[in-house]
């Protein structure tokens, strides 16, 4: 009998994270061919359940792997809300160095010790956010007063936006979408790949590039499916994720521009900070840092050794 391995996510077909996965079977069944059965569930969503849910189904088994954005295990592993910090980051260099070095480290080896259901296989990129609303142009924290927004269910998230004036409401994709689509919500924040994917800039005219956040979604292998495996096709699947996300993040770069063109299209506005603009983003969230480097020393510590 075939080994079954279902991949899943919380997407159509066509998101880099969908490819991504679809890179991954390829390969493995490309070496294996029919000792292996592999199955595609591109959105649960459209069964159902809700995006965040992906995390349970890979922890019990349901899906062999999935992605999701580690803002979403933070209650179950509060280091993942070092990730979470706004502006952690200098470049999109620096947090890919990051995440494949000793930060992805440090942040693997605690999701490890918390969630035991999950091999870590590693992460692929959200990367970098901006916020978008259907109210003004935002060029400084004190545009964003007032803002009702959603977020990700981290509380350094929330915290963030409350810093820069806003009113956050954590919730899932689904009904967040559905708000933002009726103007229940004012704002919304994601790459700009995203924006265009979940259709908010049909409804969102003013769009800033903030990037004050850099996310990953970590792919989560069924620690017991993964166990079971031949040391062969345990190495092959490390192997196939290894070259999948570097895949998807050259793919991220390149749907970033095309989803820019998208929202211009669509009538959009897009704001790019000044240097002083952004320096007041990033002076209104000093408070967070300062309470991390408390917090988490060695996240600090894993940062330091990964961009050095």
């Amino acid at each position: 009998m075939p080994t079954q391995i279902v991949m899943g996510g919380y997407g159509p077909p066509t998101t880099t994270h969908s490819r991504a996965l679809k890179i991954i079977g390829e390969r493995l069944l490309a070496q294996f061919g029919d000792a292996l059965d592999v199955k595609y569930v591109w959105n649960v969503m459209d069964f159902g359940y809700k995006g965040e849910e992906v995390l349970w189904m890979s922890e019990r088994g349901l899906l062999t792997l999935a992605y999701q954005s580690t803002s979403y295990l933070t209650e179950r592993v509060p280091e993942l809300e070092f990730a979470d910090l706004p502006f952690l980051f200098a470049s999109l260099d620096e947090a890919r160095a990051a995440m494949d070095g000793a930060l992805g480290a440090w942040m693997t080896r605690a999701i490890e010790q918390n969630v035991p259901g999950y091999k870590m296989l590693g992460y692929f990129e959200n990367g970098y956010r901006h916020v978008s609303n259907r109210l003004r142009a935002v060029h400084l924290p004190d545009d964003m007063r007032g803002l009702s927004i959603r977020s990700l269910p981290s509380r350094m998230h929330a915290r963030t936006y409350e810093l820069l004036g806003a009113k956050p409401f954590i919730m899932d994709l689904k009904p967040a979408i559905a708000q933002i689509s009726d103007g229940t919500l004012d704002a919304q924040e994601n790459p700009l790949a995203n924006t265009v994917d979940y259709g908010v800039h049909k409804v969102h005219r003013f769009h800033t590039l903030t990037g004050h956040s850099y996310l990953s979604r970590g792919i989560y292998c069924h620690r017991a499916s993964f166990e079971s495996w031949p040391p062969a096709l345990q190495a092959a699947m490390l192997e196939a994720v290894s070259v999948a996300v570097l895949a998807q993040r050259e793919l991220a770069v390149r749907e970033e521009a095309i989803a820019e063109q998208a929202i211009l299209d669509a009538g959009g506005e897009i704001v790019r900070l000044s240097e002083a603009e952004r320096a007041a983003f990033v002076a209104a969230v000093k408070p967070l840092h300062d309470e991390a480097r408390a917090r988490f020393p060695e996240g600090y510590a894993a940062l330091k050794a990964a961009t050095a």
